[in-house]
């Protein structure tokens, strides 16, 4: 078996189905506004992304934790290969299974490329990996996005104590890997600043504006343009280290130094490529600039005077006026947030790092352990998972790269942390932040898993009854969905309002390339009838009020429809979706339920219900 090409890769999405998908209120929560915000799919996560036309090329971040390859954890079916609709889940793939690298990069090609369809022009895609698989994951990655789009190699401490479980070095990291749709259209946001990096800033000369002290070097230049400053306390003369060059103007640090008491010149230096600036009285002595004893004293007096009675200029001299010069960085001008660093540590910087390969220590990401224990928290003790990823670890991604009013959607929803993330940072900070997850049962496991654990977790974190006692009841909901096998009549019929609008859009692809939706959703603008318009500005509508209904387009219906219509900009013809028409119009494009949904994505009747399966 062979790692599938990118044009493998999309023939077989292009043989994917759609499914409908219908809602199951008993394991749906909150308030019925609340339930339209969220949602929470149980289904295979290829065929349910395939399935999500309405939100194609509309997420802000992914974020997904897929099976590590650890033996027994992920199932590979090999006619997927040919046929992705195969309903056989597959066998599990063991960890003596010689091909079973092959058949999980086989597994995950697919549904890369799904992701990368998901995401908006500017959006990110955080995956989680052990050393198993992280140098196959780093090459499906880089053919999918483009290696120019790599944002961040992760490296997270799951474990804070040494294990014995091996021979050579213990395992205590693993990795995110990210990347951008877009780099150039991506973002990376600012950490939350904590309470002890603003106590570093004090005010210890009487400064109405606290501060702390900063290098007055900046980085290195490749054009040298360095000068010694001499300090008033010491008469040392001091040069920007490596080929570095001062932060500020040489006019604004000779106003500084003048500041302490004594005039300041300019002199050629021997040392450096431009003059120095030096106590006056100072002279260039046998290639040496030499000052007078006497000179040197004096400008320490005033200005030891002048740090003991005044507020300090920007250039200070720290330890007593012995140290080095450094600048005063203020706190109202740091930025209100810190940035990723290379190696993850409380401190912050005035520009912003690119990020590389980064490491996260279990303070700033939380551990295996943390994650644990948080579930058994909420749900109970037995819920049998070794591995969970922690709360902190998967907010810090969502505020990284994900706006206050963005979606997340995390394709291998385990255990529901994504949620609950988005759902805790909403109430923390009053976000809007929405998810989408899709979670699947596990038969090896005799379980409907998305309902037992994630569904039941989201519940718990929602309503505040968590299992170790009540908690804080976290605003918000999600409705919960399950992917059917099958689009049949009867199936399309049973369908609620919303259900029947993502039908509409996703039997609106465009057959030759499926590169995208042909509909824009306009449901959340309110519309009674107006659900969707496609590029040459046509209106789609939907006469529909829940199962089974059979409400026709009528006169009075078609008024409205007209009105919203206006109200919305849009052009003739309008393309109306109803079970029955009574109405005949030169400007009416009349699609009949379920008969039209059915022909347009390929469903006939008279095909036996194998074969639709």
């Amino acid at each position: 078996m062979e790692y599938p090409g990118r044009l493998s890769v999309r023939r077989i999405l292009g043989k994917l189905q759609p499914r409908s998908q219908k809602i199951l209120k008993e394991f749906s929560a909150g308030s019925k506004q609340a339930k339209l915000e969220n949602l929470l799919i149980e289904g295979d996560n290829l065929q349910v992304m395939a399935s999500l036309y309405r939100y194609r090329g509309q997420v802000d971040l992914i974020i997904a934790d897929p099976p590590y390859n650890t033996g027994n954890d992920f199932r590979y079916n090999d006619r997927w290969n040919d046929d992705p609709n195969d309903p056989d889940p597959g066998q599990l793939v063991t960890s003596d299974d010689g091909a079973r690298h092959t058949k999980w990069m086989r597994f995950m090609a697919p549904r890369l490329e799904m992701m990368k369809a998901m995401l908006r022009p500017g959006g990110v895609c955080a995956v989680c990996i052990d050393e198993r698989e992280l140098f196959r994951l780093g090459m499906l990655m880089d053919d999918t996005f483009g290696e120019s789009n790599r944002l961040a190699i992760i490296n997270w401490q799951k474990s804070y104590s040494a294990k014995n479980d091996s021979a050579h070095v213990s395992t205590a990291t693993e990795y995110v890997l990210v990347y951008a749709r877009v780099r150039e259209k991506a973002k990376t946001g600012l950490l939350e600043r904590t309470e002890s990096m603003n106590a570093r800033y004090r005010s210890v000369d009487g400064d109405p504006h606290v501060w702390r002290s900063g290098d007055l070097g900046a980085k290195p230049h490749a054009k040298p343009e360095d000068y010694g400053i001499q300090s008033p306390f010491t008469g040392v003369i001091h040069y920007p280290a490596g080929n570095g060059r001062w932060r500020r103007k040489k006019s604004e640090i000779k106003k500084a130094l003048e500041a302490y008491g004594s005039q300041y010149v300019e002199i050629a230096d021997p040392n450096s490529t431009l003059p120095s600036l030096v106590l006056k009285g100072t002279s260039l002595l046998n290639g040496k600039l030499e000052t007078p004893p006497e000179i040197v004293a004096k400008a320490a007096k005033r200005a030891h005077h002048f740090r003991e009675t005044e507020i300090w200029p920007e250039v200070i001299f720290l330890s007593d006026g012995l140290g080095r010069p450094s600048l005063k960085r203020y706190l109202k001008d740091v930025k209100q947030g810190k940035v990723p660093l290379t190696f993850w540590a409380d401190e912050e910087y005035e520009e912003p790092l690119t990020l590389g390969s980064q490491s996260w220590v279990h303070a700033e990401s939380g551990h295996s352990q943390a994650g644990i224990t948080e579930l058994a928290e909420i749900i109970g003790s037995r819920h049998g998972f070794e591995t969970v990823k922690p709360l902190k670890l998967i907010t810090k991604i969502i505020q990284l790269w994900c706006p206050s009013n963005g979606l997340v959607l995390d394709p291998f929803a385990g255990s529901g942390t994504t949620g609950h993330a988005v759902l805790k940072m909403n109430h923390d900070t009053g976000s809007s932040r929405k998810f989408i997850l899709i979670e699947q049962s596990r038969p090896e496991r005799g379980d409907p898993y998305a309902r037992t654990l994630t569904a039941e977790r989201l519940k718990r974190v929602i309503s505040g009854k968590w299992a170790k006692g009540k908690q804080p009841p976290l605003a918000g909901g999600f409705t919960f969905k399950t992917s059917c096998k099958q689009i049949d009549h009867d199936a399309v019929l049973a369908m609620q309002r919303e259900e029947m609008v993502d039908l509409i859009l996703m039997s609106h692809w465009d057959n030759k390339n499926r590169k995208g939706p042909m509909l824009e959703t306009l449901t959340h603008k309110g519309y009674k009838y107006l659900v969707a318009k496609d590029i040459s500005n046509n209106g789609y509508f939907l006469v529909w009020d829940g199962p089974h209904a059979k409400t026709p387009l009528s006169v009075s219906i078609m008024t409205d429809i007209i009105k919203e219509a206006a109200d919305e900009g849009l052009k003739q013809p309008y393309h109306v979706y109803a079970r029955t028409s009574h109405l005949m119009a030169k400007n009416i494009i009349f699609y009949q339920i379920p008969d039209e949904i059915l022909r347009r994505i390929g469903f006939h009747e008279d095909i036996s219900d194998e074969v639709q399966e």
